[in-house]
């Protein structure tokens, strides 16, 4: 879901992470409400490639970012182009580009803590509504650490198939990667509450 975060000194790794998440936001929302054609589609693109030029990333990592969303964007595609017509199937899967390759920028040139920090000042106001803004940057961490370790329990049922020359079997692969996301998870509870956050 993130991308690796790359260090760096340019102008988009210095910008507060604040910053970076409301100006993602509302890029998002702006080639969604006025992107109506596809040549329109070009502009914004020309934008986030120069985004990425301007923080350093190089194209090869900036192809990676976008490669694990291909199969959903081909899906939506035909979907679109079946119900909407070529022109709207185009739009609505250059949208989505555009949005992944946007929330990979900000995630390539932020760290997570900083990106952890923003949400909870963000929130903060809403203590007087009962939210614990503390809590919600902790959820939002433990869903961040969830994905690598969901992919390394994969990996590792993936591998020790390969390793015992067994073809594959949806049942035979989805169970030990059940078993393992389950154990994984009761792990990051005992954790927890080693911590005293059992609540």
């Amino acid at each position: 879901m993130l991308g690796q975060y790359r260090p760096g000194d340019t102008v988009v790794h210095r910008m507060p992470a604040g910053v970076k998440v409301a100006a993602l936001i509302a890029a998002i929302v702006t080639i969604s409400v006025f992107v109506r054609a596809p040549w329109q589609l070009v502009p914004a693109a020309a934008v986030v490639a120069a985004a990425f030029a301007c923080a350093k990333v190089p194209a090869g990592v900036a192809a990676r970012q976008l490669r694990p969303v291909l199969w959903m964007i081909l899906v939506v595609f035909v979907f679109q182009l079946v119900f909407t017509g070529w022109a709207r199937a185009v739009v609505v899967c250059g949208v989505l580009l555009l949005a992944v390759a946007g929330a990979a920028l900000v995630t390539l040139t932020t760290r997570v803590s900083d990106m952890l920090d923003a949400v909870v000042g963000v929130l903060a106001p809403l203590r007087r509504v009962g939210v614990d803004p503390e809590r919600v940057g902790l959820v939002l961490a433990m869903t961040i650490r969830a994905v690598p370790l969901l992919t390394t329990v994969v990996t590792r049922v993936r591998d020790a198939r390969r390793a015992r020359g067994l073809g594959f079997s949806l049942r035979a692969f989805v169970v030990p990667v059940v078993v393992g996301t389950l154990v994984t998870a009761d792990h990051m509870g005992d954790a927890l509450a080693a911590r005293g956050v059992d609540d």
